[in-house]
């Protein structure tokens, strides 16, 4: 794919994210992401063949970013405890600048499985974001700093209150911003985690 094409990708991409996450998967179409790109519906279906495709290319795009960002903290030479708090910052500094990213995550992927129960099947579509968190726990465990576990259970603990904190946030029911509660939420997920 040429760059021009993959950046004209990517700008439909955020433009669908955008829209998914003002007005719902459901309620937008394909002439609405046509439209605020700028571009028509037939050209649209060049890129991607249907709202399904999309909606999964976007999830995977997320995963990937996420990924990378995560990647790089997992090779750094720092503690576990100091992995925890450099993730929760990630997730929640990507969350402030990318709020249409993490609301996607939270709202169309978790909550509209039959969109994505073909060929995303389990995480298939976000293996790079998960692959990247089960690096962390093994690393974790290995280094003597977090219990041998159940994957799902510790990665639903972790999830969990980053979700948790971002919903809240999406709610305005948080006094302050997210970066403001980054130490006492990693803290309390390594505590969790911890041997």
């Amino acid at each position: 794919m040429t760059d021009k094409k993959q950046i004209k990708k990517e700008q439909i991409m955020q433009c669908a994210l955008e829209l998914f996450a003002t007005k719902g998967f459901y309620s937008t179409t394909i002439p609405d992401i046509a439209s605020s790109v700028k571009m028509s519906v037939g050209n649209m279906y060049n890129y991607f063949k249907s709202k399904d495709i999309l909606a999964k290319e976007i999830i995977k795009y997320i995963s990937k970013y996420l990924g990378h960002k995560l990647r790089e903290i997992n090779e750094q030479d720092v503690s576990t405890k100091e992995k925890t708090k450099r993730i929760v910052e990630i997730y929640f500094k990507t969350a402030s600048l990318k709020p249409e990213m993490i609301d996607y995550f939270l709202r169309i992927y978790l909550s509209n499985r039959e969109v994505f129960s073909q060929g995303c099947e389990g995480m298939l579509c976000v293996n790079e974001f998960v692959t990247e968190i089960m690096i962390y726990f093994e690393e974790g465990v290995k280094k003597g700093d977090l219990r041998e576990q159940d994957f799902f259970s510790a990665f639903g603990l972790f999830m969990g209150y980053l979700g948790g904190m971002v919903f809240l946030k999406g709610e305005n029911i948080l006094p302050k911003e997210l970066n403001n509660y980054v130490d006492d939420i990693s803290f309390n997920i390594y505590k969790a985690l911890s041997v």
